[in-house]
């Protein structure tokens, strides 16, 4: 199997005894879950590889997420399904300060651009 490079960020601690490197692909992780906490996001959208990768029992949990770390800035871009009667200026504002809070939180980085592009509206089913 090849070797798969994957970029990572270090982070500065004060005091520490070594350095710590975060892997973007964590970074994603922590943007797509603090997306999906949101109410009126449905889901978060993908291509068309990763939804049939998902249907085959492997699901991402950086499907529609793509994270970019320079100097200790992060840029977040991420493709969303919303739920049909949710405000999309607020819902997406609201998208946009949990994963900016989640992953400053979490990561010590500075996150500069909450990037969300609206792919789809899901409607609720009604049983």
């Amino acid at each position: 199997m090849a070797n798969e490079v994957t970029h990572t960020s270090t982070i500065e601690l004060d005091g520490g005894y070594g350095e710590v490197k975060i892997a973007d692909e964590v970074i994603a992780i922590i943007a797509g879950l603090a997306a999906s906490e949101v109410k009126g996001v449905a889901s978060m959208a993908g291509n068309a590889t990763r939804d049939l990768i998902e249907k085959l029992g492997v699901k991402s949990l950086t499907k529609g997420v793509k994270v970019t770390v320079q100097d200790s800035e992060a840029t977040v871009d991420m493709n969303v399904n919303l739920r049909y009667g949710f405000s999309v200026p607020e819902t997406c504002s609201e998208i946009q300060e949990k994963v900016k809070t989640a992953i400053e939180t979490m990561t010590g980085l500075h996150v500069t651009v909450v990037n969300i592009k609206i792919v789809s509206v899901v409607m609720d089913h009604e049983k």
